[in-house]
């Protein structure tokens, strides 16, 4: 553990954005394994079409690569004259999806958008309307767009209706907002595969340590704000990474695999993660809290724009009454 005095909580100033796409289907809706896949290939086909003008093969070659709303979200590229980070050849996406997995008339995806993504809110929504009402719809399902909720706060569970189509879009801002504070034990519980490596490989269950979990986020964090905000994070790496280091956190995980058809490779892939939970007792988690409970909107390890890497913190107390928490 880092000797001298504990560090102070730096807040990352990221602006976050969480919405509610819900779809009326036709018939009932049957989604695939991997629904996040489907909805992110779906919904990027729609976004070229809607936004692209030149119609080049490949964006990069592109004169409007670095205006374009689709390589923003798809193929994200660093500011031009970026000092930050300049070795990574892309920016982390600054979208994330969370579907829903269950089936009826009635669909819901959840979706977050990060930093200065928000402005491009209304073309997003377009896009998804698009892809999900399109001829081969998303897996099959053709859905229509009914209605866009959004949260007022994330956490908040205050659910606002912005927008029905043919109606003007009626958004919150989206601004950032420093966490709660940190409670003296919680659990993280893994929802969804959460993909770390260390040394190169995957981390699997049975040597998943906490700071795998916080290396990765803190890096995503970084990232974010260095990319889709006004104000990159600057806080002490080191410092709070060796913190994460000393932390002892009993896991109780396994291993799940997402089975995704990848289209360039004409091939099915495994996208493989830890699932299940990782409780924190005993320890001062305030330098490392305001990542943590951000995380949670913004997901873990690779994967996270297909929802992969979701996690949700629960107080100690919550775990004694199990019917309290869906």
């Amino acid at each position: 553990m880092r000797e001298g005095p504990p560090l102070p909580p730096t807040v990352p100033r990221l602006a976050v954005g969480r919405y509610r796409a819900r779809f009326r289907a036709e018939a009932p809706v049957r989604m695939s394994d991997f629904p996040g896949s489907a909805w992110r290939g779906a919904l990027g086909h729609a976004l070229k079409r809607v936004v692209c003008m030149t119609r080049l093969p490949q964006c990069r070659e592109c004169a409007l690569y670095h205006s374009c709303a689709y390589p923003y979200f798809y193929d994200t590229p660093p500011p031009t004259g970026a000092t930050k980070m300049r070795r990574y050849e892309t920016a982390p996406h600054p979208f994330i999806l969370e579907p829903d997995e269950d089936e009826g008339e009635d669909y819901t995806l959840g979706f977050t958008l990060v930093g200065l993504a928000n402005r491009h809110l209304a073309l997003f929504i377009h896009a998804l309307a698009k892809a999900a009402e399109g001829p081969k719809g998303v897996t099959g399902n053709r859905l229509r767009l009914v209605a866009v909720e959004q949260e007022a706060a994330p956490g908040s569970d205050d659910w606002r209706l912005i927008h029905r189509p043919g109606e003007s879009l009626e958004a919150l801002p989206a601004a950032w907002q420093e966490a709660p504070d940190a409670p003296p034990a919680c659990r993280i519980r893994l929802l969804t595969p959460l993909r770390v490596k260390r040394d190169g490989r995957h981390v699997g269950p049975d040597e998943f340590r906490f700071a795998d979990l916080f290396g990765h986020l803190l890096r995503r964090v970084s990232m974010l704000t260095a990319f889709h905000t006004d104000t990159p994070l600057e806080t002490d790496f080191r410092a709070l990474m060796e913190l994460a280091r000393g932390i002892e956190a009993p896991c109780e995980l396994t291993w799940q695999d997402k089975t995704r058809y990848s289209k360039r490779q004409k091939a099915a892939m495994q996208l493989g993660g830890v699932v299940g939970h990782i409780d924190l007792a005993g320890t001062d988690l305030g330098p490392l809290w305001p990542y943590l409970w951000l995380g949670q909107w913004l997901h873990a390890g690779s994967g996270a724009t297909m929802g992969l890497g979701r996690y949700r913190i629960e107080p100690a107390s919550l775990r004694a009454h199990p019917a309290s928490h869906a």
